[in-house]
């Protein structure tokens, strides 16, 4: 069982409506999760423990985008309905929202990327992250990577992710490759309430 302390934050990534089925980029049952990852922000909240929410929040000119050399459809473009949380997903008031690859030459997995997510969370002294979301082989790993490389201890809420699934057992490969790097993997019934 873990328990939570003071130390420990949540990370929630990239919970937006284009990656929704139905979306212009849709990982595959991934509103199935909103009710885990629900579960997730009412226990840090409960705990009083820092909640982030990352989100894509690209210029229209995006280096990502197919028309500009990228490998992705159109996605997640500002103010745009598509890069509006899922509206099922609670984000408290005193939530942290983090904007990334916002720079139109700049592509950014990780949640960590050309932010202020570090920083926040070094402020607060935090030691441990929670990360959970979508997409598990794409924004969810390299944001699990950069936090495991910046020194936090890292934990990956396996019951709270979606797999784009490209090429079938992406997701599974890339929990491994989560795990092998030091990611601890862990779900629900295994914190303590």
């Amino acid at each position: 069982m873990v328990k939570l302390t003071s130390r420990d934050a949540l990370l929630v990534v990239d919970m937006q409506k284009d990656f929704m089925p139905g979306g212009a980029l849709p990982v595959p049952e991934a509103d199935e999760i909103v009710p885990t990852v629900n579960r997730y922000i009412d226990l840090f909240e409960k705990r009083g423990l820092p909640l982030f929410f990352s989100r894509d929040w690209h210029p229209e000119n995006h280096i990502s985008f197919k028309e500009n050399g990228g490998i992705w459809p159109v996605h997640c473009v500002q103010w745009s309905e598509g890069a509006a949380f899922h509206e099922s997903l609670r984000v408290p008031p005193g939530a942290f929202i983090i904007n990334k690859g916002d720079r139109p030459e700049l592509e950014a997995y990780s949640a960590f990327q050309g932010t202020i997510l570090r920083s926040l969370l070094e402020e607060r002294g935090i030691r441990r992250l929670f990360i959970c979301g979508v997409a598990t082989e794409y924004c969810v790993k390299h944001s699990v990577f950069g936090s495991l490389n910046l020194g936090f201890t890292t934990f990956l809420l396996e019951d709270a992710v979606k797999a784009v699934e490209l090429k079938k057992g992406d997701g599974k490969r890339a929990i491994e490759e989560m795990k092998e790097k030091g990611a601890i993997i862990l779900q629900f019934n295994l914190i303590e309430s």
